[in-house]
């Protein structure tokens, strides 16, 4: 029963997807609408499901590749919807969720696996740092998102393509604005990601840190993501004062 959940959850994300489709297309509102309040249904299917598999497994439900695919589904709907709320840039949703409906896709080709679930893995740090982590990187997803569309526009505009595509982008100052502010979001998110990381690998481990693949590349990224941010408020590349109700 607890699988139709998930089932229902992938249904109303890829019908939304082919509506925020239809939008960028047609441009019309209704559309819009539609598809966003289709969305909001999966994204609850889909809260139901992740709940459920939390109280059956006594911890966060990312323990093989499956459920992690589903679960960074599950987030970055989750940044879009509260983005939405806030900025109301209705073409961010023609690219969010096609990319959530994507990695929905391969996670229900992805057989399932039960077992019981070792007792290491049942902590609360696990739960904290598993939600930190994949928040942080659902934002630098709308970051990323935010970008492709920035380089689109940037072509259009350079090449004098002032058509159909120009018009149904943001300008670029709208998407510089919400690179930023996906950024400067992201990253305390990541960071604390990687703090309850670390207590966490003390508790099952008794080691702060292993010099794990995944924490080495962890360390880079954040590494990375910090630099970026650094220079991005350092040359004050941003528009902290745009506008982003735009109607797109």
């Amino acid at each position: 029963m607890i699988y139709l959940w998930f089932n229902m959850a992938l249904f109303f994300e890829l019908l939304a997807t082919g509506g925020f489709v239809v939008y960028i297309v047609k441009q019309k509102k209704w559309v819009f609408r539609c598809s966003y309040w289709i969305l909001v249904a999966g994204f609850v299917c889909h809260t139901i499901f992740l709940s459920y598999r939390y109280y059956s497994l006594g911890t966060a439900p990312v323990l093989d590749l499956k459920s992690a695919l589903g679960f960074f589904a599950w987030s970055i709907i989750c940044v879009y919807l509260i983005f939405q709320i806030k900025f109301r840039l209705m073409v961010l949703g023609s690219f969010v969720a096609p990319l959530a409906a994507f990695l929905m896709i391969i996670s229900s080709a992805i057989p399932w696996v039960e077992g019981p679930v070792k007792p290491v893995f049942k902590s609360l740090w696990l739960t904290v740092h598993v939600g930190t982590v994949f928040i942080g990187n659902a934002l630098f997803a709308i970051a990323f998102l935010a970008a492709i569309m920035y380089l689109i526009q940037e072509h259009q505009i350079k090449r004098k393509r002032l058509g159909s595509v120009y018009d149904r982008l943001p300008s670029l100052a709208t998407l510089d604005s919400i690179n930023y502010y996906s950024l400067i979001y992201g990253f305390p998110f990541l960071t604390l990601g990687m703090i309850t990381g670390s207590i966490y690998a003390q508790y099952a481990l008794g080691k702060y840190w292993q010099w794990d693949p995944k924490e080495v590349w962890s360390l880079i990224t954040w590494i990375f993501y910090g630099a970026l941010l650094h220079e991005r408020r350092r040359a004050g590349k941003y528009c902290q004062g745009v506008s982003l109700d735009e109607g797109y």
